[in-house]
This record gives C-alpha cells, sequence and structure tokens, in this order.
C-alpha cells in the first residue's frame, strides 16, 4: 500500500489510479506528514474535521475548525521541557532591561499549547539600597515583556548582598516555530554601584520551558 503520500484534492473528470487510490484516499483518512510545517505547506486552509499524523512528535491530531488539536490528549498534560543555563557574571548599572545571559528556545508542536516558564536567578548588588528589577522576554530583551515590569523588585540592604529569585509564566505564544525566552534584569536608580548575575559562592541559573497542551 503506497500510503502517505499526503494531501491532494481531485476534480471532476480526473482518472484516479491505483496509487492514487492508496497513496492518497486511502491516507487522507489520516493523513501523514514529517511535521506541522509540511502539513501547514500541504494545507492551507484546513476544514473542519480533518486528522493527520506527525511523524516528528508520533502525534495525532485533528482540526477543531480554529487549531490543530491533539487527539486523545488531556488538557494541561506536559508534552516537552527544555532548558537553559548560566553561570557566567553579568554586570549593569542600566536603568533600561539588559540581559543576565539565561535563556532557552523551544518549538511548540501546535499553535494553540502554552508554555510554561519557569527560572531562578541569582543576583548580587556593590552597594546597599539598591533597587533590582528582573524579566521574562519572549525572544530577546528587546521582544515582547511578558511580565510589563510586574516580576521582581528586589531591594538590596547591604552591600555585597546575594539573593535567589525565581519566577514562573504561563506563556501563549501562538506558534509552532522556534521561540526564545530571555531573563533581563535592570537596575530601579542611578545610584553608584552594579547589580550582578553572579559572585562569590553563586550557584548557576537556570531557565526551564515546558510546554503544556491546550
Amino acid at each position: 500500500m503506497a500510503a502517505g503520500l499526503g494531501y491532494k484534492e481531485f476534480t471532476t473528470g480526473d482518472v484516479l489510479t491505483a496509487a492514487d487510490a492508496n497513496g492518497y484516499l486511502a491516507s487522507q483518512v489520516v493523513m501523514v506528514f514529517a511535521d506541522s510545517a509540511a502539513r501547514t505547506a500541504a494545507i492551507a486552509s484546513p476544514e473542519e474535521g480533518m486528522i493527520s499524523y506527525l511523524k516528528d512528535t508520533n502525534s495525532t491530531e485533528y482540526y477543531s475548525g480554529a487549531a490543530w488539536v491533539a487527539v486523545g490528549g488531556a488538557s494541561g498534560k506536559v508534552l516537552q521541557v527544555v532548558q537553559g543555563t548560566t553561570s557566567s557574571v553579568v554586570t549593569t548599572t542600566s536603568t533600561s532591561y539588559v540581559t543576565t545571559g539565561l535563556s532557552a528556545s523551544i518549538t511548540p508542536s501546535s499553535a494553540s499549547n502554552k508554555v510554561l516558564a519557569f527560572y531562578v536567578v541569582n543576583f548580587g548588588t556593590a552597594i546597599a539600597d539598591y533597587f533590582l528589577r528582573h524579566t521574562l522576554f519572549r525572544g530577546t530583551v528587546a521582544g515582547t515583556n511578558l511580565a510589563s515590569d510586574c516580576f521582581g523588585n528586589m531591594q538590596a540592604t547591604a552591600a555585597s548582598l546575594r539573593f535567589n529569585q525565581s519566577v514562573q509564566y504561563l506563556d501563549s505564544p501562538n506558534t509552532t516555530s522556534a521561540t526564545t525566552y530571555t531573563v533581563g534584569f535592570k537596575v530601579e536608580n542611578t545610584q553608584t554601584g552594579t547589580v550582578t548575575t553572579a559572585g562569590a559562592g553563586v550557584v548557576t541559573s537556570v531557565l526551564i520551558l515546558m510546554e503544556i497542551s491546550a
């Protein structure tokens, strides 16, 4: 059986061969594609109820009329986990966000799925009464600020203070393309001094990304 030829629309007057029947008609009951990109290229305007199988994720999905959804997949299920780490020292006196050097990239299997991000970053200050703010960006620090400045607002009460900060955020990137997340930080005043992401005895900073089924 020559199954898995992809998708083809037949018109009035077409003569179907055995290969057409086996390779298109049979396989279009459940269409087989290498990945979601190949499916999108073949079916620009899917119809509600279509069913497809993706080889790269070994998943069967149906089109709901708005998005491709996993068949039998319970919502809230963790589909994949990606981790990024850094132990490099980054120092700033900037009142605009700069990168901490902590980032990771994930490729969602469905545009309707969400990404749960969790990060722990080790910070330190050179002087007392220094205010620090940190946040999560989709993309680089020039990208989308997912927290809108609502994440950590930390005041250091002593010079050379070291402290850990952690954040969780559930994002809806609405894409099946590789998506990068970056942790940024900045100071909240212009006092002379620095804020760093590392120091004596510092541990590795970690960013974990989890794809959550819709």
